[in-house]
């Protein structure tokens, strides 16, 4: 079904999920000295949410944990002429991930000073864009 916007094809919760699965970088949009900031990260989709790295000095640490944030990732041709967006919305809480998961999200081998947060879907929307013509 086309949405009544014009942004393409409105995709249900399982489809979003789904394309969530498929992608390893998304961004995490959370409020900074009363702003908007956006912040790109690794992540992976674990039980309905979204877990990430993140060192526990940086500003997205702060801004993040214990607040409702916004989540998108995305995937699109190179002419962006097709692809796939995806948003949510999820208050982000520490979590602790298991080994498998930790290789993923965080590639480098020094994991200290590092948590992870989850951001479990609360709220999610997501639109296939095809714009090519035949």
């Amino acid at each position: 079904m086309v949405d009544d916007v014009g942004f393409g094809l409105l995709l249900d919760r399982q489809q979003c999920l789904a394309l969530l699965g498929t992608a390893s970088l998304g961004r995490v949009i959370f409020t900074h000295r009363a702003m908007p900031a956006v912040q790109p990260v690794r992540f992976t989709v674990v039980d309905e949410a979204v877990v990430f790295a993140v060192p526990t000095s940086s500003l997205l640490y702060a801004g993040a944990r214990d607040a409702v944030v916004a989540f998108e990732a995305d995937d699109f041709a190179a002419d962006l002429g097709a692809g796939w967006y995806v948003s949510l919305l999820g208050r982000a809480t520490e979590s602790p991930v298991d080994g498998a998961d930790i290789a993923c999200l965080c590639p480098c081998p020094a994991l200290a000073g590092r948590r992870f947060l989850r951001i479990p879907v609360e709220a999610i929307t997501g639109h296939r864009i095809a714009c090519h013509t035949e």
